[in-house]
């Protein structure tokens, strides 16, 4: 084989491309849960039951505007691995991480659906993190 026949780029492997193609996907669910979650905060200040005693003690409104930033974050983010951009990676990896956290202090307002969003949440990172996902 000569020398000008050898590709100068690794060819990135199915299960990498497909890590990115779910992770994409994940994002863009998560961020609208999110946005759902923010929307139903803001929209109604009595939906979700507030904890006595909380050390976080947020008002429910402002709970709904960071869900509801983030989740557009996210879904501009997943947009980004959906048409390839390498920086999507790693803002994907960034988001989800914030919103694992986000969705932890948010635990006892609404339990069942915050745990749901931070196992998402921890799926994307490790989709992402695979080798050969990032492309420059």
């Amino acid at each position: 084989m000569a020398q000008h026949d050898v590709p100068d780029t690794p060819r990135v492997s199915g299960w990498a491309m497909g890590g990115v193609t779910f992770a994409g996907t994940l994002l863009l669910m998560i961020g609208a849960f999110q946005a759902i979650a923010g929307l139903t905060a803001i929209l109604d200040d009595s939906f979700y039951v507030v904890t006595r005693n909380y050390t976080f003690d947020l008002d429910v409104t402002a709970w709904g505007w960071v869900h509801l930033i983030l989740g557009v974050l996210l879904g501009f983010v997943g947009w980004g691995l959906w048409v390839g951009r390498a920086w999507a990676a790693v803002a994907g990896i960034a988001l989800a991480m914030l919103s694992a956290i986000a969705n932890f202090f948010f635990i006892p307002y609404y339990p069942f659906w915050s745990i749901v969003v931070i196992g998402l949440a921890v799926w994307v990172i490790w989709s992402l993190t695979r080798p050969g996902v990032v492309r420059a």
